[in-house]
Formats: C-alpha cells, structure tokens, sequence
C-alpha cells in the first residue's frame, strides 16, 4: 500500500508540472506587465504555478503573443486593430450613412481590449491534399480554417489520437510540418452578388475568365439544410428544353430534379446545355458546375453559351479534372450555394451538375486518404447521403417564401449502359425520373439517344402546358409499339397493310424526334410537329425527306400563320379548333407541295 501511495504522489507532482507560457514580443515585457499576465494567467487556468519563456520575434509589432499549448493570445498593435475592426463591421447596416461618422466616434469611445484568444493548431503532416494537425480542440466538421502561409483548408475528420483530418485548397508545397493554423469560426461559403451573372469562377469564388474581380459583398454558406416541406410548393411550372422528346415525353417541372444519365460521348451535356439556351428571354438563371472535366470542354460549353447570348444569365462554375480533389468535392455545393441565392430572392433558377460521377469518385479520394472506412467499391458509407443532402436543396419555394425554384440536372456516367452500378442507382432513387442515353441509339444517328421505354418523369403532366400534354396524343404508344413490330419483322416475311403502315409511322416518328445540337425548338413548333404526326402528315413522306419536309413545315407556318403560332406560344391552351387550325394547315401546305 506504501509503494502504491508513493507512486500516487509522484504522479501527481509530475501532473502538477508548472503552466508554461511563451510571450513572443520584441521589447520584453517589465516585472509590472509580467505581474498581470501571471494574473490572468492563473485565474484563466487555475494554476498558480506560471513559467514565462520570452522569444524574441521581429514580427509582432508593438505588445504581445502569448501561447499556451493550443491557446493563442494576440496583445499587439495588430490584434488590436484587428478587434476593432470586427467592432465597426458589427454596426447597424440599417442606419444612416449620415450617421456612421457618429458612430464610429461612439464606437471608438467605447473600446476595450478583450482577451484576444484565439485556438492554435500545428501541422503535423501533409501529402496528397490532405493535412493533418494537432490542437484546435474545438474546431467543427466543415469549418474553415487557415494555415500561417495563407491556405485556407476544411475540415473533414476528426482521426485518432487527437489528430484532425483537413483537406487543403491549395498548394500543398506551401504547407510544412510545424506550421500554425488557426480557425476562422465560419463555415465554407462563396462571394456572390447579382455581378456574378456571366462570369466563370472556381469553387471559392475566385474569377477564372480574367475579367477581373466580381466585387461581391455577400457571403453565401455552400452547405445549408434543404427547405421544409411547408416551405415548398408542389412542382406545377414547366421548364421547357427546347428538345421534342424531353418536353413531349418526359417534362420537368421548375424544382424538379431530372437525372441525365447515359455512357460517355452520348450526348449528356449537350441537353444540359441545349436547355439552358432555351431560357433565353424566360428570366431564369442558370448555373452550369463543371466537376472533374477537361478545362478545354469547360472552355468550349463557355464559348458556346456567350455565341448564343446564354452567358448573360448563366455562371459557370468550374473545377477541372487538374484541380485538387477537395476542389471537385466542394464544387457542386458551391453551384447550389450560387442558384440558392436566386432562389431565395424569388427567381427560377437552373442547375446542371457534369457530372456527379467524378464528385464521387473525388470524394472516395478524399474519405481513403482519411482513412475512412471503404465500403461498396471502395466508396465510404456515407456517399448516398453526399449526393442526398444536395439535391434535396432543389425545390418549388411557397409564395410565402418569395415563390423561386431551383431545377437540378444532375449528369451521371454509365459503364456500357449499367445503370444498376452504385452511384447511377443512389442518385436515380433521389431524383425525380431520368433521361436515359443509348449507346445503340446514338451510334445509329438516332439524337438526342434518349430510350424512351427506360426514361421517366415521376412529375409527368403536372408539369406541362395544356396544349403540350393534349398534342402529345399516343406518341410514346406508338413508338413503343414500333419498337416490338420491328423485333418481329427482322426476321422477313409478308407484311399487312396496317402492320407496313405502322411501321412508316414509327420510323417517321423516330426521325422527328431527331434534333441538332443548339437548336431547341419553341413551344408553337413542337406541337405542329406533334399534331401533323398524329394526324399522319409525315407517314407518307420518305424517311431520308421528312427533316427537310419538317422544316419546309414549320417555315409555312411562320410566314402564313403567325398569328396561330403566337397563340400557341402565348396561351398555351389546347382546343379542338386549335388543333382543326393546324390540321387545315398542314393540308394546305401539303396540296403546295404536290403541286
């Protein structure tokens, strides 16, 4: 019992080791000034047994830094300024600008000096994006913090033995072992303000297209909870692509969130872009987020965007396949953060995210190099939630709420059209239906590639215009029903009348349904289109002839029925007069042609 109380005591003189504290200042401190530090000192952490070591540093400039283990106290000039900074930024923005010099002498006046604590972290390693630090005990997954070269780096783990994970934003080169990090108390976000329209930037903000910088005030969080359902409308509004099959078939409503799904070079991000050209002149804004793709294919849809007048209303936001992983993890949040700012202020805002593939994959990187546990192809737990909680951010606001939307493209990439992979099937069971791309379709010229029997639209009608959704008709029965015809007929033999004539409706229908790139159609032109199919204008036309025949269509109309066409656009009411009109048309135009 002596020996154990003998080791009890020795262990508690070694508890008992005295409060170290290192003042680094250029002038040393006087006995007076030594006096009160070991004052608050020893009321701050209660221990009366206070060891100063004095460094000399040339860059504190007048007073003091005082470290204890983690704890950072800035008693100099520059601290000062620095708490009396975040004094004037607290005033009342609402008072007057007449005011503000009163003010600011009041403030003055009034200031005090506090504590000036701050927590104080060390890196104790660094390597691919990732840095590991010490201290900073309090610090809060996703917050921001910022190493002593000027890198800013979050938080994304908290690793054993007291270590914290932070993934970097920067140059890793810059950061070395034993260097300072402190926190900033705030959550990652991006500098936005109505001039960041027609500009490319990164996830943080910055500006890439060398215009020069945006001069936003505001600071937007790109991590924030997902509007409540008392805070959402349902999804009633159209959000017209321009592309015939999508508005016919499978319409999406503005809050929607439509997944683009399909293997690589189908066509999946030329109708994210061709959409967004079709809001030209429809007030909504659009954000298009590049994750992962090559900086020449982020240069091109730019270039297309601004010859089409689009970059008016769009912002690109941009991490290349270059930029480190932690960059591409944080991209599509920050697109989200961009269109929510819209959204909230009552605008109809669009977003396409190409695509959430490689935001996958950057954030397996990351969680690995965490050493996160690997689950399901080696990605974390937790990666259906990643995807989840920004999607959900998509929604119809209530007219309470100011009445904006948010529609989410998201683009995922397929391996030889499986789309029971796992990250095509996560995001498939959190959107609202998908456009499915065909490698065979798009190989035999048949663009947009989308298979009609494996593409939805969980909305569906309530989300398309009445004279849309009565021009349709039995387009997606009939084209079914071509599709099974054709798998029989293969195999040759005699054929019907009917079952022929069935056969040149559907092939007519598949190659209406064929649209060039940049060229979405109006509203008027894609139901003359509908309604002359249904009425079997183009059945009798030879296939190779009947884009040509569409076209020569569509012009008769625009010049000898444009009073009919601004109906159609205008109105958007389907009547069977309406339909007789186009009918008689059609007729029209056909008997000019014959003749």
């Amino acid at each position: 019992m002596s020996e154990v109380i003998n080791s009890f005591d020795s262990a508690e003189v070694e508890e008992r080791a005295p409060l170290r504290v290192e003042i680094r200042c250029v002038t040393p401190p006087t006995e007076e000034q030594l006096s009160k530090i070991r004052d608050f000192m020893s009321r701050k952490y209660n221990d009366d047994d206070v060891e100063f070591s004095i460094v000399k540093d040339p860059s504190v400039i007048g007073g003091f830094k005082i470290f204890v283990g983690d704890d950072n106290y800035d008693w100099s000039a520059l601290g000062r300024i620095r708490q009396l900074r975040k004094s004037f930024q607290a005033l009342r923005r609402e008072d007057d600008h007449d005011k503000i010099i009163s003010l600011l002498r009041e403030d003055i006046a009034e200031f005090k000096l506090d504590a000036g604590y701050q927590q104080v972290g060390f890196v104790t390693s660094v390597g691919d994006g990732i840095v590991l630090i010490t201290g900073l005990a309090d610090v809060e997954f996703g917050e921001i913090v910022l190493f002593e070269s000027g890198i800013k780096g979050m938080v994304q783990d908290v690793l054993s033995g007291g270590e914290t994970g932070i993934v970097l934003f920067g140059d890793e080169s810059e950061i070395s072992e034993g260097m300072k990090v402190v926190r900033t108390r705030r959550n990652a976000g991006i500098p936005i303000s109505n001039k960041i329209l027609g500009r490319m930037i990164d996830p943080l903000g910055n500006p890439l297209d060398g215009k020069g910088e945006i001069g936003a005030k505001e600071y937007f969080p790109i991590e924030r909870p997902a509007p409540g359902i008392i805070d959402r409308s349902p999804v009633s509004d159209p959000l017209e692509t321009g592309i015939l099959t999508i508005d016919s078939m499978f319409p999406i409503g503005r809050g929607q969130r439509e997944l683009i799904i399909g293997d690589r070079q189908t066509g999946k991000t030329t109708i994210a872009v061709d959409t967004i050209l079709n809001q030209k002149g429809k007030d909504v804004v659009c954000v298009y987020v590049s994750i992962g793709q090559k900086a020449g294919t982020v240069a091109k849809v730019a270039d297309t965007l601004k010859k089409h007048g689009a970059d008016e209303y769009t912002v690109i936001v941009s991490s290349t396949a270059s930029d480190p992983a932690s960059m591409q993890y944080i991209a599509p949040y920050a697109g989200c953060a961009v269109a929510e700012y819209f959204m909230y202020r009552g605008r109809d805002t669009l977003i396409v995210y190409d695509d959430l593939s490689h935001h996958a994959v950057a954030y397996r990187t990351l969680s690995l190099l965490l050493e996160r546990s690997p689950g399901r192809e080696a990605y974390p737990g937790d990666v259906f939630y990643l995807h989840s909680r920004l999607l959900e951010r998509s929604a119809k606001l209530s007219p309470k709420n100011g009445g904006g939307s948010m529609t989410a493209l998201p683009i995922v990439e397929t391996q030889a059209g499986d789309v029971s992979a796992y990250i095509p099937t996560n995001i498939i069971s959190i959107t609202d239906g998908q456009i499915f791309l065909e490698n065979e379709l798009f190989f035999s010229g048949q663009r947009p590639a989308v298979n009609v029997g494996l593409s939805v639209s969980r909305v569906g009608g309530a989300a398309q215009t009445d004279v849309m959704k009565k021009s349709v008709g039995t387009v997606r029965l009939d084209l079914a029903q071509y599709r099974e015809m054709k798998v029989f007929t293969q195999f040759g033999g005699d054929l019907d009348s009917g079952t022929a004539r069935q056969l040149r409706h559907g092939e007519a229908l598949m190659m209406l349904l064929r649209q060039g790139k940049q060229s979405p159609m109006s509203l008027h032109e894609q139901v003359i289109t509908l309604v002359a199919a249904d009425r079997g204008v183009f059945t009798d036309v030879p296939v190779k002839e009947i884009k040509s025949y569409q076209a020569a269509l569509l012009a008769f109309f625009d010049r000898e029925r444009p009073a009919l066409c601004l109906k159609i656009d205008h109105e958007k009411r389907f009547s069977e007069d309406l339909k007789e009109e186009i009918v008689d048309a059609c007729e029209r135009f056909k008997e000019k042609q014959e003749s």
